[in-house]
């Protein structure tokens, strides 16, 4: 029996019967020999933590842009605290933590730089070009980043349950696992408290500001709300076949999502530098589609998708070419962004030679 078989067949006795069993994966788009150590979910887990896209999260923006203070939220450590309450609620469910900490860490690898402001203005381009049935939404292209683009286009191969709940971390649609489940809450729940902290860290609203009726359910710090929505997860969810939050801690964790939308994500100094970014982004954009062999050149797009002919403009159609162009900026961090926006647009030094 292999290392992996014996965790497996813990896993059979260990956890809940509402856990996703690895050994009962739905499997990869491609097979793969097993491991001979790790579970399937672990081998997923450890794929998305090597990948470029998750190394250039450290370097997108989750609300500040350009922060001067050290501890202000980025991408990455708002997808490492989401993995951290994730994991934290799964453990004690008894359901499977491997698989919640794959989907975790790879929920957000799709996200633009300048945080939802590149979203935003990456949304709005794809309508004009490509009509408006079409959209760019970052769960969508978190599962384009693992599916077609990490690996020079091979992608990742990860297992259903992984991509189910990546691409279900946000929308409409509910992941069909509860590890995923798990994950579409516990992004919620991290980033309304880490924006909340960041905000009075930057001294957009003070403390007093907060409104006195959900910080007397959830609590005065960080720390109590957090652990006040994770003991009443855990409390209303156990032995039972769904992730339950009360109605009472539901109703003012979103309350305070209301809040934050109108004294931080709406409003200046946050939506002023967010329209400079918007413009940042849409000047590149604009500029790849006029000149596409600068693009080609710059996204170094025959190994990126493995095209071997030289005449490669002639080979991709329009709407192929807008989905790259946006894959590349989609891509960027968000000081690769100013970079190739400098590069691009802004007039070189003149050096008077004697």
């Amino acid at each position: 029996m292999t290392i992996r078989e014996t965790f497996e067949n813990k896993e059979k006795k260990f956890l809940s019967k509402y856990a996703t069993l690895s050994s009962l994966s739905k499997g990869r788009a491609i097979k793969e020999p097993e491991c001979e150590i790790r579970t399937c979910f672990q081998r997923d887990r450890d794929r998305i933590i090597h990948c470029k896209s998750f190394r250039r999260l450290k370097h997108k923006t989750q609300v500040f842009f350009n922060p001067e203070g050290d501890h202000y939220r980025d991408r990455l450590t708002h997808t490492l605290e989401v993995s951290q309450i994730s994991r934290t609620i799964a453990k004690a469910l008894f359901l499977n933590e491997e698989l919640t900490e794959a989907i975790a860490l790879g929920h957000d690898l799709g996200h633009t730089p300048f945080g939802h402001a590149g979203e935003k203005v990456l949304d709005e381009i794809t309508k004009e070009r490509l009509g408006e049935k079409s959209s760019f939404l970052h769960n969508e292209q978190s599962i384009r980043v693992v599916t077609e683009i990490e690996k020079n286009g091979k992608g990742l191969n990860l297992t259903f349950e992984v991509l189910d709940g990546i691409r279900n971390h946000s929308g409409e649609y509910i992941p069909e696992t509860l590890e995923g489940k798990i994950v579409r809450l516990s992004d919620k729940i991290a980033y309304i408290n880490h924006d909340i902290d960041d905000a009075l860290r930057a001294g957009i609203f003070s403390e007093n500001d907060l409104p006195e009726k959900d910080i007397s359910v959830l609590g005065k710090s960080h720390r109590e709300r957090i652990n006040t929505i994770v003991l009443d997860i855990v409390k209303r969810s156990t032995d039972r076949d769904d992730i339950i939050i009360s109605p009472e801690v539901s109703d003012s964790l979103f309350s305070l999502r209301d809040f934050l939308f109108k004294n931080l994500y709406l409003r200046s100094p946050v939506k002023l530098e967010e329209r400079k970014t918007e413009k940042i982004l849409r000047e590149l954009f604009e500029y790849y589609a006029d000149n596409f062999d600068s693009f080609i050149e710059d996204y170094n797009l025959k190994n990126n998708i493995n095209f071997q002919d030289d005449n490669i403009a002639e080979l991709i159609d329009f709407k192929t070419r807008i989905i790259l162009i946006r894959d590349y900026i989609s891509n960027m961090t968000d000081r690769f962004a100013l970079y190739k926006f400098t590069e691009i647009f802004i007039p070189e030094k003149w050096e008077i030679i004697r």
